[in-house]
């Protein structure tokens, strides 16, 4: 798993944790707050293929600064204001590759990010090597792999269709909030409006005797 260096930032921003795989993969939700940078690290051997996808999941305009360096210091990505995006590279020198999430352009705005880290490929299904089988594969086998592949399809969906769910709920909630706050300015409004009228009414129907005064 990518090992985690926050600077001052404490651990307590991270938000859920998902275990490693035998592939090396990692899943995480963090929370990344305003004016910060947050970086992860992966040691990772010569020719293996990695892919790292990331997300925006709420805060601001859901968009990030994210930037991917090898172990030379060479930048394999980066880009600036992204909501979403997926990058994939085969690593052409061993040592720690590192990348980074930044949020130092926004002044107050916190940001939920999900990323999910892949390193190598996946294995075979409980160490059954489709390529090195001696022989065909029966049709319980055969459906076995099928199933298998369609599951990891299924968790990819559920894992996107969440961080949606996550993403139009947090969006609902904030407008919500702002439509309340819009109501209650209105209404504000509306009130001091009314209670102006009122005096300005009574002072058009006020009595008011001229002042004389009576010379003897």
């Amino acid at each position: 798993m990518a090992r985690i260096v926050t600077g001052s930032l404490p651990l307590l921003g991270i938000l859920l944790v998902v275990t490693l795989t035998m592939v090396r993969a990692g899943e995480l939700t963090f929370e990344l707050p305003d004016n910060e940078r947050m970086c992860f690290h992966e040691i990772i051997e010569k020719n293996v293929k990695c892919t790292l996808e990331f997300q925006v999941i709420t805060g601001g305009n859901y968009d990030v600064d994210m930037e991917l360096t090898g172990p030379s210091g060479r930048n394999l990505y980066k880009d600036t204001k992204k909501q979403y995006d997926s990058v994939t590279w085969t690593t052409d020198e061993n040592g720690e590759y590192r990348f980074c999430f930044s949020n130092e352009f926004s002044t107050f705005t916190h940001k939920i990010i999900y990323f999910d880290f892949q390193v190598g490929d996946e294995p075979p299904l409980d160490g059954f090597d489709v390529d090195a089988h001696a022989t065909a594969m029966t049709q319980m086998e055969s459906s076995a792999v099928t199933i298998h592949e369609g599951l990891k399809i299924v968790i990819d969906y559920q894992t996107h269709h969440r961080l949606r769910e996550t993403q139009g709920r947090a969006f609902a909630e904030d407008l919500n909030e702002r439509v309340q706050l819009w109501s209650i300015g209105q209404s504000v409004v509306i009130l001091l409006v009314g209670i102006g009228q009122i005096i300005i009414l009574r002072s058009f129907f006020t009595d008011k005797r001229p002042y004389s005064s009576i010379k003897t």
